[in-house]
């Protein structure tokens, strides 16, 4: 039924297309004015609608640039608030978003912001930073970012893909030739060559920037509100697990959990969703008929952020709920190059004061 309707869909893509292409070429070609900076803006952005991995990929760039002083700027996805906000103290889910959340609450050393203009957003900025991380704003045309990482769903990468709305494409797939490095995420561990190629193939070779390829790494299980660890082996082939997500792709989720136990009740939502009282109370409500012996919460490090609304978090209390911290790993024969490409960018932008 949905291959039907996308294909009576078709039709609004060609035409969102061509708008999509001409807009492109006005900025390309100077007709439309782009904004650039003259300090380190590195954007990391996708093709698609939903999640590619760009919040373990920001997250990643912190660590690797640790040693500057850095400011995320995020658009605020699902916030319930417009204009420019400065995370701080009295910041929540609702007020900025759940990723720009989830980084202020894991990295106090990094200034988060959100602002819907990007270029505003980096001019309250960059006075008082070295580095600007842009996540998701390769489509912000406006803005000239220094550096573009665009990411790729190993399993979309490898599907066909329409424009919108028949498909999940922003912009047409040439796109990728603005970017500076390609990442492709969510890629098997132990990715061989023969997989490494199928993916290469889907770019022209002629006008492809440089392809690595990263995997996904889950940490031990954190406790929504203590923050204690609980390690893999406490998860038994006999728990049972009431998954909670509101992510574009829960599936390499659903995956590992399948590698400690098969009894997974999953309450799946859509991307940024806002969890209200019904929906949590129906949550709590099948925890507690359930008669294992051995039974476990678990959700996102993104969908935590929503939960630690007051009322939510006061439903869960006395819950087991944990949320599953995930980063990324580049592929180890990638990884001093792609690392060095950002490192070298960095230290060759130098501000003009």
């Amino acid at each position: 039924m949905i291959k039907y309707f996308r294909l009576l869909l078709l039709p609004f893509s060609v035409l969102y297309g061509i708008v999509v292409l001409i807009r492109n070429k006005l900025y390309d070609t100077g007709v439309f004015k782009q904004t650039g900076f003259d300090l380190p803006v590195i954007c990391v952005g996708n093709l698609v609608v939903g999640g590619s991995g760009k919040s373990p990929v920001t997250e990643y760039l912190v660590q690797l640039l640790s040693d500057r002083k850095i400011a995320i700027l995020s658009r605020g996805y699902g916030r319930k608030t417009k204009g420019y906000i400065l995370a701080n103290q009295m910041a929540t889910a609702e007020t900025i978003g759940d990723e720009p959340m989830q980084f202020y609450r894991k990295f106090p050393n990094v200034t988060v912001a959100v602002c819907e203009d990007r270029v505003l957003g980096i001019n309250r900025l960059c006075k008082e930073h070295d580095v600007i991380l842009l996540d998701d704003a390769f489509q912000h045309r406006r803005l000239k970012p220094g550096f573009s990482v665009l990411l790729f769903e190993y399993q979309k990468l490898l599907s066909t893909q329409f424009l919108l709305p028949a498909g999940n494409l922003r912009e047409p797939f040439s796109g990728y030739q603005r970017a500076d490095v390609l990442l492709v995420t969510k890629a098997p561990e132990m990715i061989t060559e023969a997989q490494k190629s199928l993916c290469r193939s889907k770019f022209d070779s002629a006008n492809v920037p440089e392809l690595f390829f990263s995997y996904l790494v889950y940490h031990e299980l954190v406790h929504l509100t203590s923050l204690e660890n609980k390690p893999w082996s406490s998860i038994l082939p006999t728990t049972t697990v009431f998954l909670l997500t509101g992510i574009a792709n829960p599936q390499p989720l659903l995956l590992h959990l399948r590698q400690y136990t098969n009894l997974i009740s999953h309450y799946d939502y859509p991307d940024h969703y806002q969890y209200n009282r019904n929906n949590i109370q129906e949550l709590i409500k099948a925890y507690h008929e359930d008669p294992s012996d051995s039974k476990i919460i678990i959700t996102t490090e993104k969908d935590a952020q929503r939960l630690l609304d007051a009322v939510l978090k006061e439903l869960l209390l006395n819950l087991p709920v944990f949320y599953l911290p995930v980063k990324i790993a580049v592929q180890e024969e990638d990884k001093v190059t792609f690392d060095q490409k950002i490192l070298d960018y960095v230290s060759s932008t130098t501000r003009d004061y």
